[in-house]
């Protein structure tokens, strides 16, 4: 309704009293219906709040048993260790050379790059990782290639050697085995 339409029923409604006091009743009684509606949106909020609230707090307190845990799956890269031979070159003489602290590598290699003693030729060479015991664990072949000055080659690995000490044996193919300790960690 328009102000215009409505102007005939507020002179009414000033001057009569039972209209007034039914109109002032309508309007008390929206307004209490309105603060209700609004009380009840505030407190749903408010307790959907303190519902989300309690459910991270136990989340994170939740013992170790309950969470889940993310299974530590193999990468998908491989991963290469470079085991540098080229300060242990064969000694040639009678006397001792000094002596080197081992190899080492990690447990989850799955590819040993190798650089030769220095003056190593090219060509075929026989791997092996063995235990102290004599027992081989790896037995590889590779080719070896001069590289500005430097002779390497690159062997794969499965990954399932434990941490421990071992042997690394190697030969250029038709010569004697050279061995050098190794530690896996």
């Amino acid at each position: 309704m328009n102000l215009s339409e409505a102007e005939k029923w507020l002179d009414h409604l000033t001057s009569c009293s039972p209209c007034y006091r039914d109109f002032s009743q309508f309007q008390t009684a929206y307004r209490s219906r309105r603060t209700r509606t609004l009380v009840a949106i505030a407190a749903t909020i408010l307790l959907v709040a303190c519902f989300a609230g309690w459910a991270l707090f136990l989340r994170q307190k939740a013992p170790l048993a309950l969470r889940s845990i993310p299974r530590h799956e193999e990468p998908l890269v491989t991963q290469t260790v470079v085991l540098d031979l080229r300060d242990r070159s064969p000694e040639r003489g009678a006397e001792p050379g000094p002596v080197l602290p081992p190899l080492e590598m990690a447990r989850n290699v799955s590819h040993l790059e190798i650089y030769l003693p220095l003056g190593s030729p090219e060509g075929l060479y026989d791997v092996r990782i063995m235990t102290t015991q004599g027992e081989p664990l790896l037995v590889a072949k590779g080719r070896a290639k001069i590289k500005q000055g430097l002779t390497s080659m690159g062997v794969d690995v499965a990954p399932t050697i434990r941490s421990g000490r071992y042997i690394l044996k190697i030969r250029e193919r038709g010569w004697d085995w050279f061995s050098f300790p190794l530690v896996v960690r």
